[in-house]
């Protein structure tokens, strides 16, 4: 079967990620792409892309700068989108009114009104749009789905998503502080509503408060030379953009939320997402049923489910698959991770995030060559990116905010600084 035609758009950071990913699949025999251009107005991004590209399939992409060059390659059938996020509605736009189908990473678009025209685009040229969503790729999430849906522990009542750190360091990159840029609650919160709403379905209302605590961040890695420093960023590799940063800069992004969840099913979730909590920091992820509770590791760590149940105690290791007698993982993950029925795993972090990064491109390769949608279309993208401006709304606001009036545009107190600096 003839390659997929794959240009690379955004060969930063997340660009190189996503490189490694399709790599990580090349290397499985499972890599149905060709990726034949690495596109991005920094040229020494896209020349370091393009090496990475050379290394792990042999072959040269064409370097260029703009999406008209990126034409002129030829024969360009998909895209991957991952420049920094003000640019991921016009960009994905553009490429499906190209005749491309595109994936792109979160947050889908940066506003609400933002992804309505990413949809929209989709609708009117038949175009694929897949959203690279990783976490809910994880094995681990993928069994905790299985044993919900198998009503292991019952109908279910309550959902706690709690996480705290960060202190006033800042996360990745300057523009994750930035309002206008995906503020962090944006950028890290919709990994956090696409895991919620996979496992307990649609949420319907918010409520928060929501906090800017941390406004001077600080960047450890200034001025400090990559190669002679702990790599600790995702994957590692954004420590060479980092020594280029300023040492402190000024955040203009809530860095804090506090919020309580209504479902459609009528079950109720807590969420709590900090990033400028000081002392020692948390991570809590469960959910509560009529028989049990299911206790869920951090995404991407390979840690087991704890299960317990009212009438069994605590069900852990191995023994939790006895509960789903017919899960299993598809196939690109299981040659991935090295098994059809997964209940733990143990890979280096950047490996992993190599291999769940692959998953995605399996996806997204499968759906163009069968007609099927991905599994995070557009519909699903834009419902994460409501779902953390509601939190934002509802803490403007100072009110219960449902989704659907953020999904439909018909609130955007917050957000309309954001369109404004979009010109949406």
């Amino acid at each position: 079967m003839e390659a997929i035609r794959l240009g690379l758009v955004g060969c930063g950071g997340m660009g190189h990620r996503h490189l490694f990913g399709l790599a990580e699949l090349h290397r499985a025999g499972l890599c149905r792409f060709a990726p034949v251009a690495a596109c991005d107005p920094r040229h020494e991004n896209a020349v370091s892309l393009a090496a990475h590209v050379t290394e792990h399939f042999g072959t040269r992409p064409a370097v260029v700068g703009t999406m008209d060059e990126l034409a002129s390659v030829g024969g360009i059938q998909a895209v991957d989108i991952c420049t920094d996020p003000p640019h991921h509605h016009t960009l994905a736009v553009e490429a499906m009114r190209r005749g491309w189908d595109a994936m792109v990473e979160k947050p889908m678009g940066l506003t609400a009104r933002a992804c309505r025209l990413m949809r929209q685009a989709a609708v009117e040229t038949g175009r694929l749009l897949s959203v690279a969503e990783n976490y809910r790729r994880d094995p681990i999430n993928r069994l905790a789905k299985a044993l919900l849906d198998q009503g292991v522990i019952g109908r279910t009542r309550f959902m706690m998503h709690n996480t705290a750190g960060g202190r006033d360091q800042m996360l990745i990159s300057v523009w994750r502080h930035q309002k206008n840029m995906s503020g962090i609650l944006l950028d890290v919160g919709v990994h956090f509503s696409d895991m919620i709403e996979y496992l307990m379905g649609d949420v319907t209302t918010v409520y928060a408060q929501t906090r800017l605590y941390e406004k001077t961040r600080k960047n450890p890695m200034a001025g400090k030379d990559p190669d002679a420093v702990e790599h600790t960023s995702p994957a590692g590799v954004y420590e060479r953009w980092q020594k280029d940063m300023p040492a402190e800069f000024e955040a203009t992004a809530e860095d804090a939320a506090y919020a309580t969840l209504v479902f459609a099913s009528g079950a109720v979730g807590q969420y709590l997402e900090e990033h400028a909590a000081h002392g020692r920091g948390f991570w809590h992820r469960a959910v509560y049923g009529e028989r049990g509770s299911l206790d869920l590791p951090g995404d991407r760590s390979g840690q087991p489910i704890n299960l317990t149940l009212d009438d069994g105690g605590l069900i852990e290791g191995a023994a939790i698959l006895d509960l789903v007698p017919d899960f299993h993982v598809d196939d690109a993950t299981a040659a991935l991770f090295g098994g059809t029925r997964l209940w733990r795993y143990s890979f280096p972090f950047a490996e992993t995030d190599r291999k769940i990064i692959a998953i995605e491109y399996a996806d997204f390769a499968d759906a163009i060559l069968t007609g099927r949608p991905p599994e995070v279309g557009p519909d699903m993208g834009a419902r994460s990116v409501a779902i953390s401006y509601a939190m934002l709304e509802s803490g403007a606001l100072n009110r219960p905010v449902t989704i659907d009036e953020v999904l439909d545009d018909r609130t955007h107190t917050y957000q309309a600084e954001i369109n404004e600096s979009l010109g949406i």
